[in-house]
């Protein structure tokens, strides 16, 4: 999914923390959303009372911070640069749940965005890449260490097409999203377990997903006028089941432990994942998104 050249971007929506002084912990993961259930269930600090700042692994040197994405201006930089195709996501995000949630009679706020590496302090604690990018309620801000999305690929098996990259972006800011609508607490009530509260959080924030990209190519930049994007292939589509599959508790589980518990789960089988974002795409309606109701997360 490719952005319309003339789209202009702001790169002030984007803070770039990344090369702030000494080397980082290089790493890559997909415990996010286990850091946002951890936070909400005992506070922000939860990561550094658990250790999970401690530093391990190969460090690398930074360059100087800001550089990268200051030189982001335009859909055209979008579909060449990482760094801007965030930014890029982001904005159309912003775009397309400003009415969409006015609809509903809930006022969008914006929720940052975070570029680091290696090591971040947050409102829910210190994080590193290990966690993967997340959202953080208490700061109501998304964070991404960029260097995941190579871990995305190379780790974790999925595909390297751009909307790929934009469905993990869409993800975060739907936790956002739930945070608005009162649905992301449902994870500290509930963090784990096929049928979960936690599950069911991150199965909504695919869906959520699924409902930007449903209607992604019609959100106009407010500046250039133009549609953010231009239309999408299957191939396209494709990419973004593949990076829901990716990320899948049982893929992961059996990647790493040989076998499948689903008393462990946190977000969900690859395939409740690709359905529930195909759910949001399909429709498009913020109502079809109501997984606290699903009787079978199989089958929205």
């Amino acid at each position: 999914m490719s952005f319309n050249d003339n789209v202009q971007l702001d790169p002030s929506r984007v803070s770039d923390r990344r090369g702030r002084g000494r080397g980082a912990a290089v790493g890559g993961g997909v415990g996010g959303g286990l850091l946002l259930i951890l936070s909400l269930i005992f506070g922000p600090g939860v990561v550094d009372e658990l250790g999970l700042d401690d530093g391990t692994g190969t460090t690398q040197e930074q360059g100087p911070a800001g550089g990268a994405i200051s030189a982001c201006r335009s859909g055209a930089d979008a579909n060449e640069q990482l760094d801007c195709r965030i930014l890029a996501t982001a904005e159309s995000l912003d775009s397309f749940w400003v009415p969409t949630l006015e609809q509903v009679g809930v006022t969008y706020t914006q929720p940052g965005v975070v570029l680091f590496s290696g090591r971040e302090n947050t409102g829910c604690g210190t994080a590193t890449s290990a966690v993967g990018p997340f959202y953080c309620p208490a700061d109501e801000q998304t964070y991404y260490d960029t260097a995941f999305f190579d871990d995305l690929v190379t780790r974790f098996g999925a595909s390297s097409g751009p909307l790929a990259q934009e469905y993990v972006v869409a993800h975060e800011f739907g936790h956002h999203i739930q945070n608005l609508i009162g649905t992301l607490g449902a994870a500290q009530q509930d963090p784990q377990g096929a049928e979960s509260g936690g599950v069911r959080v991150e199965l909504q924030a695919d869906c959520l997903a699924g409902m930007w990209a449903a209607h992604a190519v019609s959100v106009p930049d407010p500046e250039s006028g133009e549609p953010f994007l231009r239309p999408f292939s299957d191939t396209d589509l494709r990419d973004a089941l593949s990076a829901a599959a990716s990320v899948g508790d049982d893929r992961i589980q059996e990647s790493m432990t040989g076998q499948v518990d689903p008393e462990g789960w946190t977000h969900g089988s690859s395939a409740q994942r690709q359905a529930w974002f195909s759910q949001g795409y399909e429709t498009g309606d913020l109502a079809s998104c109501d997984t606290f109701a699903a009787t079978d997360l199989d089958r929205p």
